[in-house]
């Protein structure tokens, strides 16, 4: 069976969109973990790291495995990368939306503040039971500050070459992804293939 490149794309975008939607709901639900429910400053640090990275690389596992298997099952390495490349692109767009213009903007235009500042009470704590210098604590109170104004400034310039790595890293990920999940069909299995004449004939 024979897939063409169109149709992998739009396979690939069906994924994306709903890799995306998963990942917008793992990223809310990330903020207001850390922001209201954490009750521990080692889960406000790692709480992230657990729903908004380690779970979605499971979750697109999953859809690159899914995707794969809506396509027939076999396909060379430069199928998979458009493959790959398409799904996480369009879910990065979804999530693009849905969480930096839609959630930040309108329904949580505190979003950075809120998380900053529970940011900043987790570390303090961990810092403090660990007994470190109150002086080494404001040092790091002050890059923590550093970094979110840093997240605070849309500039177009700013913006434009965060789109431009961002799509980098997307094919990045999608060749290693392609690296992993390709599936060459078996040469007997093409249309192309001519069984061997029987020596007995």
């Amino acid at each position: 069976m024979t897939i063409s490149d169109k149709d992998i794309r739009k396979k690939a975008a069906m994924s994306g969109l709903l890799l995306g939607v998963i990942v917008i709901v793992m990223t809310i639900f990330s903020f207001y973990y850390v922001t209201t429910m954490a009750s521990s400053p080692y889960m406000v640090s790692f709480g992230p790291l657990i729903f908004s990275v380690t779970i979605p690389i499971v979750v697109a596992v999953f859809f690159a495995i899914d995707l794969r298997k809506k396509i027939g099952g076999y396909w060379n390495f430069k199928q998979a990368v458009t493959g790959f490349f398409v799904m996480f692109l369009v879910s990065y767009a979804v999530n693009y939306v849905g969480t930096n213009l839609l959630f930040a903007k309108v329904i949580e235009p505190q979003m950075v503040e809120k998380t900053q500042e529970a940011v900043k009470n987790a570390s303090a704590k961990i810092m403090e039971e660990k007994n470190v210098d109150q002086e080494k604590i404001d040092e790091q109170m002050e890059k923590i500050q550093k970094q979110f104004d840093e997240q605070k400034e849309d500039t177009p310039t700013k913006v434009i070459a965060h789109f431009g790595i961002s799509i980098i890293m997307i094919f990045v990920v999608a060749m290693i992804f392609a690296a992993i999940f390709k599936k060459e069909q078996p040469r007997y299995l093409t249309d192309d293939y001519q069984a061997p004449a029987d020596p007995t004939v």
